[in-house]
């Protein structure tokens, strides 16, 4: 007979567990933000902010999209996205298109030091996930993936609830 896993509830956490799991939540975050100011001081890309390489992330070397689609993305509006490309089209790293079919849309894409800056970030991205799952079985990868997915709807549950705030 198979032991089946029941799912944990809220009750079944300690309020230390939550407060320990929150804190370390916070420091990773601040950690990953710092070790990437860190890495882009040591390198070429000096003269770019980790808010404006996760844009360029978000640009992607393999899609032309459009501001706004990667204004939603990042969760800012289009007008700060705006502002942040003006810097990195000024920057060398970002360049606006035109789109043959609807001249009034502009797509953007990513210069040959924009391809640079991303394929670096992605490195960065990858070898800190293997790392953090290094020594991890199916089902512990399984679980991480699980709760990565339950903050990303929570995050996304907050960001609109926040823009229906804004809205009224």
């Amino acid at each position: 007979m198979s032991k089946q896993k029941k799912a944990m509830t809220m009750s079944d956490l300690s309020d230390s567990k939550i407060k320990k799991i929150s804190a370390l939540l916070i420091e990773s975050y601040n950690g990953i933000m710092q070790v990437e100011e860190k890495y882009l001081k040591r390198t070429q890309f000096r003269d770019i902010t980790v808010k404006e390489v996760h844009a360029i992330d978000a640009i992607t070397m393999y899609d032309h999209k459009t501001t706004t689609a990667v204004a939603r993305q990042l969760r800012l509006s289009p007008g700060t996205l705006t502002a942040s490309v003006d810097k990195l089209v000024r920057k060398g790293y970002v360049i606006r298109l035109q789109s043959a079919d609807d001249q009034r849309v502009i797509r953007l894409g990513l210069t040959r030091r924009g391809r640079l800056i991303y394929r670096a970030h992605q490195s960065f991205h990858r070898q800190m996930t293997e790392s953090f799952l290094s020594d991890m079985d199916a089902d512990q990868v399984d679980i991480i993936e699980h709760s990565m997915l339950n903050l990303q709807t929570f995050l996304q549950i907050a960001d609109e609830e926040g823009q229906a705030d804004e809205d009224n």
